[in-house]
This record gives structure tokens, sequence and C-alpha cells, in this order.
């Protein structure tokens, strides 16, 4: 197992960071998807190249991975957000619960891809695979129940 190395990372959280306040109509869940998408996409492009390589890689992750999950949060409404909740809460793992949402014809398949105790909460993995405006886009994330009973995205 290849281990990742924190500075670049760290690089790509503060990027991903100074991305999702650039925006000033972003909504909580472009926001949110901004910051997710730009610290996974840093996580990766820090595990390709070597030395200087690796730092412009992990840069470059970080900005098409903020774009991609802007474009997912963005284009996720109530609706979309109620049925992601319910597939944490009742889909098994492995399998994908598909759905077009009636008012933006925005198309989603969510996938969990594991399920784990976390402080005694269920948490779930997954992947989620959107087809906004003609253009696929995939997110990858990890989501736990709070207290409320609500499902709150964790990284």
């Amino acid at each position: 197992m290849k281990l990742i190395r924190p500075i670049p990372v760290l690089m790509a959280g503060a990027l991903a960071l100074a991305l999702a306040g650039c925006g000033t109509t972003a909504g909580p869940s472009e926001t949110g998807g901004t910051v997710i998408g730009g610290v996974l996409g840093g996580a990766l492009g820090s595990q390709v190249g070597g030395g200087r390589g690796r730092t412009a890689a992990t840069v470059v992750g970080a900005l098409i991975g903020a774009n991609i999950g802007a474009n997912v949060g963005r284009s996720m409404d109530n609706t979309d957000r109620m049925r992601t909740a319910q597939v944490f809460e009742t889909a098994p793992t492995g399998q994908p619960t598909q759905w077009v949402n009636p008012d933006t014809r925005n198309q989603y398949s969510v996938t969990p891809t594991r399920t784990y105790d976390r402080g005694g909460a269920p948490c779930r993995e997954y992947t989620m695979q959107v087809m906004i405006g003609g253009r696929p886009d995939t997110a990858y994330g990890t989501a736990c129940r709070q207290p409320d009973g609500s499902w709150q995205v964790m990284n």
C-alpha cells in the first residue's frame, strides 16, 4: 500500500478551500463538492510522478477534482440529496441506485462501496456517477449518519 504524502495533500486541501471561496453564488452543496473534489483530486495527483512533478500533479489533480466536485454539488437539489440519503440508509453495499431528477433531467447513480462503524454510527463510502447536461462525472466520498438521523458527507 502506497502512503499519501501529507504536504502535497495539505496543499491540495488549501487550494480546494481557496477555490470554494472564490464563487460568491456557491451554495453549500457546490462548496462541499468543490472541497471534497479538490482534496480527492489532490490526493490522487500526489501519487503521480516524483519531486516537482508530483507537486504539479497534486495541484492539477486538485483543480480538476474541485471542478468536478463543484459541478456535482451545484447540480443537486433537495430531491437529489434526499434520494442520496435514502441510498446511504437502505441500499446494500455494492448495489447501485439510479434515478433521473424530473425537474433538471440530471441522472444519478449512487453505489455504496463499503460500510463501517465510526464512533457508534454507520458510515458509507460511495461512488456517485452523474450525467449533468449530457456530461458524465464521477465523485467518490464517505458519508456518516449523524445523531439526528441525517447523513453528512465527511471528506
